[in-house]
């Protein structure tokens, strides 16, 4: 397991909670705007890199005051030794909250269906029939779905966030988005921050940002579909 590296404390990342955040490394998305460009690389973001020993006894010591683990990316579901890393953590009495792409659904199933996460983010990238080529060169839009569909199936607390960005977000994409995830209970509209991204050179046209009258119009569209949206 690579290790990307560890947030010590964060009152924003776990809603109600003091959390950490650890970060995976390594992604099989390239978003252009991905403001972690060493993870989405593989590599890892400290030296020496941390190790699991490390990280475990970090948790142990921080018991009473931290809440909850954030485990980030990256995208964390490619690690094959993340179910055992979940449990670990849950045996030391942690909630667990997992960011993901949604690629990987049989990943995500199975971290449920074992009572491993409690909290779920999922990054909607845009509309997932038009990933490709935005953010991925071969995309199965089925993964994104069925993910979709499991996460709101579930009993979990959850989110869905959608990185506002041009060409690759548009009023259509938020319509179709908010469309496929009718009824949610909670959805993300976030600011794109052109600082340390993946692909600088992918902005260097006309402008990216979307202002705030268009992030406005944004959720007044997604308003109609889901219980709440804000934009963050």
């Amino acid at each position: 397991m690579v290790f990307g590296g560890l947030q010590k404390n964060s009152l924003i990342d776990f809603p109600g909670k003091i959390s950490c955040v650890l970060f995976l490394s390594g992604c099989n998305f390239k978003c252009p705007y991905c403001h972690n460009p060493d993870l989405a690389k593989g590599r890892p973001a400290t030296s020496p890199p941390l190790d699991e020993s490390w990280i475990c006894d970090f948790l142990d010591s921080h018991r009473g005051f931290l809440d909850g683990v954030v485990i980030s990316g990256g995208e964390p579901t490619l690690q094959e030794e993340l179910p055992a890393l979940c449990k670990e953590i849950k045996q030391m009495g942690y909630p667990i909250k997992l960011d993901t792409n949604g690629s990987r659904p049989k990943v995500i199933e199975s971290l449920i269906d074992s009572c491993l996460i409690d909290y779920i983010a999922m990054d909607i990238k845009t509309d997932p029939f038009r990933y490709t080529p935005f953010i991925v060169k071969d995309c199965n839009p089925d993964h994104i779905l069925t993910s979709i569909r499991l996460i709101m199936d579930s009993s979990l607390d959850y989110e869905f966030r959608t990185t506002c960005v041009k060409p690759i977000v548009d009023e259509k994409g938020i319509e179709n988005i908010a469309g496929l995830i009718d009824g949610a209970n909670f959805y993300v509209l976030q600011r794109f921050r052109p600082n340390s991204v993946l692909y600088p050179e992918f902005f260097k046209g006309p402008g990216s940002k979307y202002d705030e009258e268009d992030l406005l119009a944004f959720k007044s569209i997604a308003d109609s579909w889901v219980k709440e949206c804000i934009i963050r």
